[in-house]
């Protein structure tokens, strides 16, 4: 595929108008045979060109093309690769293109993704066209800024759906068993937001507000599509962004589709939204944490309806505002228009969590940035470009005011409806609205890199009273720029138990210290907590008063996002250790039992399993998994039976089961033993319990088939392959390893699946061997596989379990060695240094506490 450059971009978007794409598609060979490899596509092509007689190429990643022709005279093809796309010379003032090839089904969630269902031998496919993979199925000039409408034909066998864009416009039969669909003409729109999805789908339609409505699953998923409370999030959706956007929805439909094997969360397709069905379609018992999750994806991909896809980027540099757009924009909704009221408690403690930690790699970079080409974007999609320009339009926010902000968006959307813009598009609306300068604070917060965080510095006078409160702004050496943030300040008070918010203020932080001239005199609080309401982004710290109040209070926080503030403090100590891991640890388990945000409960559980098995000390972490499991084994039998609390205490009992006892109390689970009342142990936890089992050496490979045999579905398979993966034998990672690393690629689901069970924390020891040989193939497996797969690998495959100086060293020597590789592939080997460096450092720091 051609790695097209900015600069390419620019200049072709001056040359080109596409005024239209007329795509022919026949899809009846995804069933033919079930090595099906290719499907015929057959695209029309007309644009302009503003000045006749020139060159330009257009994209076309297809296994062969049969012939092309410009304006009816035959284009030479022998020149053509996937790589390079077709060339077209002498271009008319109004041309017509069509290219007659024939291009691959994929099997890594990129281009047309084609996948069988072992329930039923059903094909499905999707497609998955972002970044610029809608080369892989049609002839186009593949970037943001050459929009253009669509009218897509696809034949299929005569029992599939078929769902586009658009509404269908008519079927016709197309031979023995086949019919051709046929869609209206689209609304205008960029090719990596066009779709199509092929099947056999379960389909339930419903309407709202004039718009019609419809949900999908795969067959074999209809009785676990809960169509119900997915219609309801998508119409509180529409409800809310209608009044605030002051623009309707432009489609006359709106489609979403839960599919196998995606590679993300979802993806915004303009009224053809695609979904993760294994994140999002729940088989047995979640708790609310999995409800508000997929309540966020559904309304973050609606937000793109608006952002993204009726406004869309000129070029991938605004990348991060069209994610980070839907990232403020879904949560604002979910915390106004749902049940989940407490979302921004859950944007903190999961998604900004992600920024914060992505910030703090080597690789961090402004949330604005150039993309100088197609590879720099691919690895782009991560905690900056999502969760920390989230944190800056929130900041915004509350730096000009929601009313102010919402006229500005208003007037940004009718503007530029139907066409590309730029963030300095936005930032002039904004201003308009707001009567405020915001280059600097843009600049300020968009363009430099790295986390600030923000220390109290209290002085207490003999009365009681605060006779100083200074806020002290650090940065990291390398990246030493200052902010402005706009905070809240709270003052809680220690009463009964419960800790009372007596008074909150707002001020700006600016500089390296910042006097809070307002609490001179006032009486001191038990604590005192800086961003309050979680305003700006910034890493936290508690003056020594108030982190031991709570220490022993932190559940008397009315506010979840009180508490999570604090949680994310302790958090962010011990990954800078500044704090102990068993201190950590130890606030864990006497807060978190008595925590009633299941969305906290369950981040924290998460890290203080990340804490013992990546930040303590080696010699003490046994103590801590046995510390772990005998609290979450209390908080279990104390939740109340049949809860989500129940089941995020049963997924810790689990996951902190190290010892034969422990074990052997999860095997009866197994087979119906002694399990707490009210504990459902259905399909997910079997599997979670199996594999913990089989990661320590107390069940195999004859207990893994037993539990496929008993869901034997494409979620079992896909469990069944992690759990095989999980086996602690030397002869089991070798062969996983040699289907990992070699030369045919795997599914992506399959891929995925053995990676995240081939190195546990569990199996360091055991899987040592494999450090020097990933630095051996990693360059080989990346030049080999698509995209998605081979950052899995680079990523998943590194050997952080070791965390050592020697992991550190094998590191730094291969990127000595490595001048020649993709920058990409350089970046995220080095994230892998870096989570090492940091786990030695917090080593160290949990040592000293012995």
């Amino acid at each position: 595929m051609r790695n097209l450059t900015q600069v390419e971009a620019t200049e072709r978007a001056r040359l080109l108008e596409v005024t239209g794409y007329d795509i022919s598609l026949d899809l009846s060979t995804a069933v033919q045979a079930a090595d099906a490899r290719t499907f015929r596509s057959v695209t029309e092509v007309r644009f302009r060109c503003a000045e006749p007689g020139t060159s330009t190429f257009i994209e076309a990643a297809a296994e062969s093309v049969r012939s092309a022709t410009l304006n009816g005279v035959p284009v030479d093809v022998s020149d053509w690769s996937a790589d390079s796309g077709l060339t077209l010379a002498g271009l008319a003032e109004e041309n017509t293109l069509v290219v007659d090839a024939d291009f691959a089904y994929s099997n890594s969630g990129q281009g047309l993704h084609r996948t069988v269902d072992p329930v039923d031998g059903e094909t499905y496919l999707y497609s998955q066209f972002e970044t610029a993979d809608a080369q892989k199925v049609f002839a186009c000039f593949d970037q943001p800024d050459l929009k253009s409408v669509y009218t897509w034909h696809a034949t299929v066998p005569e029992h599939w759906r078929v769902v586009s864009n658009m509404p269908v416009e008519r079927e016709v039969p197309a031979g023995e068993g086949l019919k051709t669909v046929h869609f209206v003409s689209s609304a205008r729109m960029s090719t990596y937001i066009t779709a199509l999805c092929a099947g056999p789908y379960h389909e339930v339609r419903d309407s709202h507000d004039g718009i019609d409505l419809g949900v999908y699953c795969r067959a074999s998923m209809a009785q676990y599509l809960d169509s119900d409370d997915l219609f309801l999030i998508t119409k509180q959706g529409f409800d809310f962004f209608h009044e605030q956007f002051g623009v309707r929805y432009p489609l006359p439909k709106y489609d979403q589709l839960w599919v196998p094997d995606f590679n993300a969360g979802a993806m915004e397709n303009f009224g053809c939204v695609t979904h993760a069905e294994s994140h999002y379609i729940f088989r047995s018992q979640v708790t609310d944490f999995e409800y508000e999750q997929r309540a966020n994806t559904i309304l973050h991909e609606l937000a793109h309806m608006w952002f993204g896809d009726l406004v869309t980027m000129r070029w991938w540099n605004d990348l991060w505002l069209n994610e980070s757009f839907a990232e403020w924009a879904s949560h604002w909704c979910n915390a106004n228009a749902t049940r989940f009221t407490d979302a921004w408690t859950t944007f903190l403690s999961i998604r900004k969590n992600w920024g914060y930690r992505q910030d703090q790699l080597s690789s961090t970079h402004p949330v604005y940035c150039e993309m100088p080409d197609l590879e720099a974007v691919e690895v782009n999609f991560d905690g900056i470009t999502y969760a920390k320009g989230a944190s800056v339009l929130k900041q915004l926010v509350a730096y000009v005011g929601e009313e102010p902000f919402v006229a500005g968006l208003r007037a940004y959307f009718a503007k530029h409806a139907w066409g590309n813009a730029t963030f300095d598009d936005l930032l002039s609306e904004l201003e308009a609205a707001s009567g405020r300068e915001l280059r600097k604070f843009a600049a300020q917060w968009l363009e430099t890199a790295q986390v600030n965080t923000l220390r109290p510095e209290v002085t207490i006078d003999t009365d009681g009273s605060y006779q100083r409160v200074v806020v002290r702004q650090e940065a990291p050496a390398g990246y030493p720029t200052l902010r402005t943030h706009r905070i809240g300040v709270g003052l809680y008070d220690l009463t009964d138990g419960r800790l009372v918010r007596r008074e909150r203020i707002e001020v700006d932080v600016t500089g390296e210290l910042t006097e809070l001239t307002d609490l001179h005199g006032v009486r001191a609080a038990d604590v005192l907590l800086l961003n309050d309401d979680d305003l700006t982004y910034a890493k936290l710290r508690l003056d020594e008063r108030s982190m031991a109040t709570v220490v022993q209070h932190i559940a008397g926080f009315e506010s979840s996002l009180s508490r999570a503030l604090c949680w994310m403090a302790a958090w962010d100590m011990v990954r800078d250790a500044e704090l102990s891991a068993r201190d950590y640890v130890a606030l864990v388990l006497a807060g978190l039992p008595a925590e009633t945000d299941i969305n906290l409960v369950t981040a924290t559980l998460r890290q203080a399993t990340t804490a013992l098995a990546y930040y303590a000390d080696p010699a003490w972490a046994p103590t801590g998994w046995a510390e772990l499991h005998r609290a979450a084994k209390a908080a279990l039998a104390a939740a109340e039976p049949g809860s989500g609390f129940q089941l995020a205490w049963a997924r810790a009992v689990t996951s902190a089961t190290r010892s034969a006892e422990g074990l052997a109390t999860l095997r009866g689970w197994l087979a119906g033993t002694d399990v707490p009342a009210g504990l459902s142990v259905d399909t997910e936890l079997r599997w979670t319990v199996l594999q913990q089992l089989v990661a320590n050496g107390a069940a195999g490979t004859e207990e893994i088939e037993a539990e496929l045999a008993g869901d034997r579905t494409a979620s079992g398979e896909r469990e069944a392959a992690h759990a095989h993966a999980l086996v602690p034998t030397e002869q089991n990672k070798a062969a996983v390893w040699a289907q990992l690393t070699g030369p045919d690629p795997l599914p992506n689901w399959r891929n995925r699946a053995l990676l995240q069970g081939f190195a546990p924390a569990v199996q360091a020891e055991l899987v040592a061997p494999y450090r020097e040989k990933y630095f051996a193939v990693v360059d080989q497996v990346w030049a080999q596989r698509d995209s998605e797969p081979a950052q899995e690998f680079v990523q998943l495959a590194y050997p952080d379990q070791e965390v050592s100086e020697e992991t550190v060293a094998a590191t730094d020597a291969w990127l000595a060695a490595a001048d020649g590789q993709p920058a990409s592939l350089r970046r995220l080997v080095a994230e892998g240094r870096d989570a090492v460096v940091r786990a030695l450092r917090a080593r160290a720091r949990d040592s000293r506490s012995a």
